[in-house]
């Protein structure tokens, strides 16, 4: 009989948590998994899912309300019409879907579930207060996945209703004539790509000097073109959303981001506010076991997933997920918990953040992976190399020009000395599921000098990429 009641006792059950949950049953560990909410956490109830419902119902509004493609492909339809509440119900019904098919996936695998508020009570246990009281538990070894929460600026009210973040955006119960949207990266730019497809006025504003300041430049300089100034938006750069209230009509203050001198009070119908995501790492009881977290909120880890303080990892202490704030991400929370067990079950792995691909669900949408050209030429400089970067245009595609969609571009960025793929960015039609091939090439460290002989399916967007690979190995 061992002397802990499970293996492994994980601590949030969102994407993070399951996945590590599936692959440590299957390594022979007792499991249990604690979760205080819904199964599924923030992806699949209040994030990728829901969100990626609405662009898929929204981005066919769009492409059949755009007669002038239509009728380059011979097609000529009548006006579209569509139901908000249908559209939303989508997004709902998906969201049970999955959600039942996690649940069901951990019952089957005989993993135990147990609802409540879990933290840890000292080195191996865990405190669980549930409708019953408190339980203590204990494992050998305990992983926390507590994920993220929406991060709301000071001077913003929220009352959910006109102004409110991702998590009520998700649930489309209205769909409000004009909409400003605080952020301009993946959130702000999806629900941008939603509410105009709908027939809903924006304006985005981004306290950055430059929208889309996350992606590679010339990235974000193409997806301004296509993605803002063609649609109903109106963009603010450099200017800070410095108090906003709630009400009919909303009042939000903007100032200039630097010298915070005042610029006009905008008033507008509703507010989405999508600055980005904090760690939900309060009230973990982390102190019982002498670990601090950093001034963010976010809990340290190494590259094996263990919990460290003063760069010694804790015994027996894993985290994974947004909470460690390294890549927040579904499928990078995910592949964290995976690497935890692997390193629980002594198969020592270390995780590759650099082929880690993303993509924003935009029509055409974005993804990368890897460096951005200036982060490669920062590292060349430390590294003494240079940085080189080749472009491919969607246009010059077959596959494109049949589909009719031939906005956007892949750039690759490679060393110049000998090769080593460095970074991928894609802007165009399933640029989501491009990048997977340069992520797979960039975890190999895979050179363009190989990748240019690789033969792709003629004719397919992969296409993109191979010319580009082809450019860089003539180039280098």
């Amino acid at each position: 009989m061992s002397e802990f009641d499970y293996d492994l006792i994980i601590i949030g059950a969102g994407v993070g948590g399951h996945g590590a949950a599936l692959h440590a049953v299957k390594c022979g560990l007792k499991t249990a998994i604690i979760e205080a909410k819904d199964m599924g956490g923030t992806c699949v109830n209040r994030g990728c899912i829901p969100s990626k419902a609405l662009l898929a119902a929204s981005g066919r509004v769009r492409e059949l309300a755009d007669s002038d493609h239509l009728k380059s492909l011979g097609i000529a339809i009548g006006g579209v019409n569509f139901d908000r509440p249908t559209i939303a119900d989508h997004a709902n019904n998906l969201v049970s879907k999955i959600r039942g098919d996690l649940t069901n996936s951990l019952k089957r695998l005989k993993v135990d579930t147990i609802h409540g508020w879990g933290k840890i009570a000292g080195p191996q246990k865990v405190s669980v207060i549930g409708d019953s009281g408190e339980k203590i538990y204990t494992a050998k070894d305990i992983m926390l996945c507590p994920g993220s929460v929406p991060f709301v600026p000071p001077g913003i009210e929220i009352d959910h209703k006109t102004v409110f973040t991702s998590d009520e955006a998700v649930r489309l119960e209205t769909l409000p004539k004009w909409i400003a949207i605080i952020g301009s990266g993946y959130i702000g730019l999806e629900f941008s790509d939603i509410y105009t497809a709908l027939g809903c006025e924006v304006t985005m504003i981004e306290a950055l000097d430059s929208l889309m300041p996350g992606f590679d430049p010339e990235i974000s300089k193409i997806a301004e073109r296509v993605l803002i100034k063609p649609r109903d938006i109106e963009t603010y750069v450099g200017v800070l959303a410095k108090s906003i209230k709630p009400g009919t009509p909303v009042a939000i203050e903007l100032v200039d981001a630097k010298s915070k001198e005042a610029i006009e009070i905008l008033e507008v119908d509703a507010c989405l506010v999508a600055t980005g995501r904090i760690p939900a790492t309060k009230n973990l009881g982390l102190e019982f076991v002498g670990v601090e977290l950093d001034k963010r909120g976010f809990i340290a880890v190494n590259d094996k997933m263990q919990v460290i303080q003063d760069g010694e990892p804790i015994p027996h202490l894993w985290a994974v997920g947004d909470a460690t704030g390294k890549m927040m991400l579904a499928h990078a929370a995910s592949g964290q918990g995976v690497i935890a067990i692997e390193n629980i079950c002594n198969r020592p792995k270390t995780i590759d953040y650099r082929s880690i691909p993303a993509a924003a669900f935009t029509h055409p949408e974005i993804s990368y992976v890897g460096l951005t050209e200036p982060q490669a030429e920062v590292l060349a400089q430390q590294e003494g190399y240079k940085v080189a970067a080749v472009k491919t245009y969607f246009k010059g595609n077959s596959k494109a020009l049949a589909e009719g969609e031939t906005e956007g571009i892949a750039k690759v960025v490679y060393r110049q000395d000998t090769g080593e793929l460095l970074g991928v960015h894609i802007i165009g039609i399933h640029a989501s599921d491009l990048i997977q091939e340069a992520a797979n090439a960039i975890a190999e460290r895979k050179s363009v000098h190989e990748l240019a002989f690789r033969i792709h399916t003629h004719p397919t967007l992969s296409e993109v990429l191979d010319e580009a690979y082809k450019r860089a190995e003539v180039a280098a």
